[in-house]
């Protein structure tokens, strides 16, 4: 069903979502739906798989969600601060699969200098409004400048994995390695159709502060376009030989 429905609107956010345990087909509580997210994410360690040094003192951080920027912060903030002090970092985000806009930001944050870069706008249809997202001002962890970032990536990396793999991208400040990413740009609400079933359906658009579009259908492009599984050794090896 889910075929079907992309092949009339090719939005891969557009989806219908199987539960095995019934639901209530009554309209989604925002407040409970936003709980199982972050019940979800703590579960998940806020969504960071692993933090290590490498050997050349070269940083990784494996992703699998993006937390949310109130709760996530410290987590975020944690990992960052284990490699403030590498020559180069590898952000893997090869099984990102999503997450939070605001903690997005608050990832994205870590690679500027101040809170005076536009990372990009979402435009809500139902509300005809627009909310951009800036770097943040206060962070909780050292950020980190002036080294060469690697974002890994896959055909898996979605939604608000490829939201930071374009941005930084996009304003310079990383090199993309890996596959194409799945393409998945619009933020979702979720409508029960039966006690099983729920439909997800775009409701609003990212707009890139640098490009004024974004990856929808497309993907995010790697500079260095490799298979996913090698993705991790190039741009290792091009950490390793980046400048301090």
């Amino acid at each position: 069903m889910t075929a079907h429905l992309q092949e009339v609107c090719p939005d891969k956010h557009l989806r219908l979502l199987w539960q095995d345990e019934p639901q209530s087909v009554a309209p989604e509580d925002d407040d409970a739906g936003r709980a199982a997210f972050l019940a979800g994410l703590r579960a998940e360690g806020q969504g960071i798989r692993a933090v290590e040094r490498l050997d050349g003192n070269v940083g990784r951080i494996e992703l699998r969600r993006i937390a949310d920027a109130g709760e996530g912060a410290r987590a975020i903030g944690a990992a960052i601060e284990l490699v403030a002090h590498t020559r180069a970092l590898l952000l893997d985000l090869r099984g990102c699969l999503g997450g939070s806009p605001e903690g997005a930001a608050t990832w994205r944050s870590y690679f500027f200098p101040d809170d005076q870069v536009h990372l990009n706008d979402i435009y809500e249809r139902a509300t005809d409004s627009t909310r951009q997202y800036w770097t943040m001002a206060h962070l909780p962890a050292p950020r980190y400048l002036d080294r060469a970032v690697y974002v890994l990536t896959s055909a898996t990396t979605f939604s608000g994995g490829e939201d930071v793999a374009y941005t930084l991208q996009a304003h310079g400040r990383a090199v993309v390695v890996g596959e194409t990413t799945r393409g998945g740009a619009h933020p979702t609400a979720r409508h029960p159709v039966t006690a099983h079933i729920t439909v997800a359906v775009p409701t609003a658009r990212t707009v890139n502060a640098v490009t004024g579009t974004n990856w929808e259908g497309v993907g995010v492009r790697p500079d260095r376009p490799v298979p996913a599984e090698r993705a991790l050794a190039v741009a290792y090896e091009e950490a390793r030989r980046s400048e301090v």
